[in-house]
């Protein structure tokens, strides 16, 4: 674990994860990144999650709990953060569900697939510029089973032309520590997940970029 890494998962104390949904999910989404969680980000969510699921950068639980998920959907949940992986675990209340804290920087421990992988809000709280934290999309990729798919939304840096709230979120998070997005962009997604995928898809919503990747190049 970097100390870049601790310093975004940091953030998730179980006061502000008590605050997370309505902070973050509702009012940042709607007038900062102009993004809406029920509109765009629940309905990507419930499109792409399978049978066997890895949720990477868990939050609060928030999608996994409202995706009404099929009984026999067996869930994996891993964050760098216990307060995050508790609190989501106990949100979903699913039989069954298992929790990995470890650091996405690093590949995960054993060899372990998933019919879906899922990164929601988590590429813009990783350390360093886009080209370090892409590494983990060719480590990922190894954890999934043929056919899998890997998917997931990010905030994107300057190029995406913030509002004044945008900013202003924007220059506090990434001064803290809590995000390193400055300059991640579309182009260059798309170029690091084609690195590791044949099937890319990339959708922007506001300043959010919806992402998916099926068919790992080996």
């Amino acid at each position: 674990m970097t100390d870049s890494s601790a310093a975004g998962a940091a953030v998730y104390s179980p006061m502000t994860l008590a605050l997370y949904d309505a902070w973050v999910l509702g009012i940042s989404n709607r007038y900062a990144w102009c993004c809406s969680t029920g509109a765009v980000l629940m309905p990507f969510f419930r499109a792409n999650v399978r049978p066997h699921h890895l949720d990477i950068g868990v939050g609060t639980g928030y999608y996994l709990a409202k995706a009404q998920l099929s009984s026999q959907t067996q869930v994996t949940l891993l964050d760098l953060n216990p307060s995050s992986l508790e609190a989501a675990k106990r949100r979903i209340d699913r039989p069954g569900t298992r929790t990995i804290e470890h650091d996405v920087m690093t590949p995960i421990p054993g060899d372990e697939r998933f019919d879906s992988i899922s990164l929601f809000y988590l590429l813009h709280c990783l350390p360093g510029p886009l080209d370090t934290k892409a590494a983990i999309f060719g480590h990922l990729k190894h954890n999934l089973r043929p056919g899998g798919v890997l998917f997931g939304a990010t905030i994107l840096g300057d190029d995406a032309k913030h509002n004044s709230f945008g900013r202003k979120l924007m220059a506090l998070y990434n001064k803290k520590g809590i995000f390193s997005n400055c300059g991640d962009n579309e182009a260059g997604f798309g170029v690091h997940l084609r690195e590791h995928f044949n099937d890319v898809t990339l959708k922007r919503h506001g300043r959010v970029l919806l992402f998916r990747a099926a068919d790992p190049i080996v």
